[in-house]
């Protein structure tokens, strides 16, 4: 298969992707020849289409609508990974977003001509610039803890939670402390014979209402981290946990110090204590899925990728979005902007590779 030559290249069509592919289109390059969005997904919806069937629109955390279509009316009751996803195919199509699937990207390298090339499971691509939203979906994270193979229950993570009926009269162990982990415990523990919460720090539960004042202050923080070029927090874990009326009644939120082994019947401390568990919940968040970027060495000392806004320090050919400070729904939207205004600002589109 010939090699096909854009202007930008846009990695994942959640969020953030749809976000940039919309304000390419609105500043002059044009749709499926100055760019293209390339998506592994087998649809719409990004990681919304994967959410459990149980997360309903009223228990999503501040979804913001994408810029230049509102988010549909529709029941607090109804499944947020159908409502999103079919948004999201509403909003492709609306704006004509030249999006691909699926495409699964393998890496991205340097070229002797000063473009980037994207090699996929269906052919490659050589780019000017490159808009990476790729998330952190793909890349469930598990810790280590000794003992963890010799378990003989069951272990899920939250990518693969489907609801709480695979816990019915279950013994389970709930690790995490954010906001998917409280989620899912309250789910859980309505159904399961018992369970136990565990985390590294004590939770913290913010009982005043999330401001945008509070949300600036959180974008701030994490901004800060990938500025010094460190691994960044996720905003929603430097904002805290909200405690709801539900969760307070239902005397679930007592919580224990995280383990320090597993043993084939459940998890132990080392001070003596031991709780017996058919099923653990690694409620432990995800890692940003940019394995396929390794070849263009953009990791700092630090272990994190250097950032000046939306831009690699390293390379300004590549910006990455939904990543630190716009790993949100209205942190995406912003960050697809000021990532197209920085590329048109370094590449005119009349100068089009076509």
């Amino acid at each position: 298969m010939a090699e096909r030559s854009v202007d930008v290249l846009v990695i994942g069509a959640g969020q953030a992707g749809l976000a940039a592919g919309h304000h390419l289109g609105r500043v002059g390059f044009t749709p499926g020849d100055d760019f293209v969005v390339l998506d592994g997904g087998v649809g719409p919806g990004g990681a919304w289409r994967h959410r459990w069937p149980t997360l309903r629109l009223d228990r999503v955390h501040g979804f913001h609508a994408l810029p230049g279509l509102p988010f549909p009316e529709a029941g607090p009751d109804r499944p947020a990974a159908e409502v999103v996803s079919a948004y999201f195919a509403a909003y492709e199509r609306m704006f004509d977003l030249p999006v691909r699937r699926p495409v699964r990207v393998r890496e991205v390298r340097d070229r002797p001509d000063g473009r980037l090339t994207v090699q996929t499971d269906q052919g490659s691509w050589a780019t000017r610039a490159l808009i990476n939203a790729t998330g952190t979906w793909t890349r469930p994270f598990w810790p280590h803890y000794p003992g963890r193979a010799t378990f003989r229950g069951r272990q899920w993570h939250t990518a693969d939670y489907r609801g709480p009926a695979r816990f019915a009269g279950r013994r389970v162990v709930v690790v995490g402390g954010g906001t998917s982990a409280v989620q899912l415990l309250a789910e859980v523990s309505a159904v399961a014979a018992g369970t136990t919460w565990v985390t590294r720090r004590p939770p913290d539960f913010r009982d005043e209402e999330f401001t945008p004042e509070r949300g600036r202050a959180a974008v701030a923080l994490v901004d800060a981290a990938v500025r010094a070029g460190r691994p960044p927090a996720s905003v929603v874990g430097v904002t805290g946990l909200p405690l709801t009326p539900e969760l307070r009644e239902r005397g679930v939120l007592d919580r224990l110090p995280v383990f320090d082994r597993i043993t084939p019947d459940g998890v132990a401390w080392d001070d003596g204590r031991f709780v017996a568990a058919d099923a653990i919940l690694w409620c432990t968040g995800f890692r940003p899925a940019l394995e396929h970027l390794a070849p263009l060495r953009l990791r700092a000392p630090g272990g994190g990728i250097t950032m000046d806004g939306t831009r690699v320090v390293a390379d300004e050919r590549v910006h990455l979005i939904g990543y630190g400070p716009s790993a949100s729904t209205i942190g995406a939207n912003r960050a697809g902007r000021a990532a197209v205004r920085d590329i048109r600002a370094r590449l005119a589109p009349s100068t089009a590779t076509h």
